[in-house]
């Protein structure tokens, strides 16, 4: 099925739904490094686990307005009864186990943010604040160790194909595929695989 302006996109794109030919046109990929959007990002994405990135998308706003336009202060004190009435809540993902890790994760992102000054500047440690350029893959080196070092400080729901989906959302991993009008070509220096201080990170 073609697109209305006749631009090709990304195999995963659906025409037929416009918030997702947004979001792949305008935020996929593109790189958004402020706390606030990094952290949304990474809860979504928790929620994305044995489902499709597009059924989270066409409920981001419903998350958003349950989980108090993610606030992370907020989400952090949610109670059991905070915790009932997002149960309860039809328009969100319902399951009781990522809801607990939202609440979990939130408390070990603050924890980052307080070590690092900013999420993105633990990030840094790991990137060196390089884009990769590379399609067709669902993980990496370097998702694997970000992925290991997240559940080591007590975060769940962050796998590394999780986690790699989430670097390619934020735009540390660019990801448009060769038929999308979007495409850039492959770095040729950076190929996903860590330099020598990335990898130096493996044995923290």
């Amino acid at each position: 099925m073609k697109y209305k302006d006749n631009k090709n996109r990304c195999k995963w794109c659906n025409p037929q739904n416009e918030t997702y030919i947004r979001y792949h046109d305008e935020e996929w990929g593109q790189p958004s490094y402020e706390d606030k959007y990094l952290y949304e990002m990474l809860i979504l994405e928790s929620f994305q686990a044995g489902l499709s990135w597009e059924c989270i998308l066409n409920k981001r706003e419903a998350f958003r307005e349950a989980f108090d336009n993610f606030d992370i202060d907020k989400i952090i004190n949610y109670d059991n009864n905070k915790i009932h009435e997002l149960l309860e809540n039809p328009k969100i993902i319902r399951n009781k186990l990522k809801i607990n890790a939202t609440i979990n994760n939130s408390k070990i992102f603050k924890k980052i943010q307080q070590e690092y000054g900013t999420f993105y500047n633990y990030l840094k440690t790991f990137t060196q604040e390089q884009i990769i350029y590379e399609t067709d893959k669902t993980t990496n080196q370097l998702s694997d160790v970000l992925s290991k070092d997240l559940q080591k400080r007590g975060m769940k729901f962050v796998g590394s194909t999780i986690i790699y989906s989430y670097l390619q959302a934020i735009g540390i991993i660019y990801s448009h595929g060769k038929e999308c009008f979007l495409y850039k070509e492959e770095n040729k220096a950076n190929k996903g695989e860590l330099n020598d201080k990335q990898h130096s990170k493996l044995f923290i």
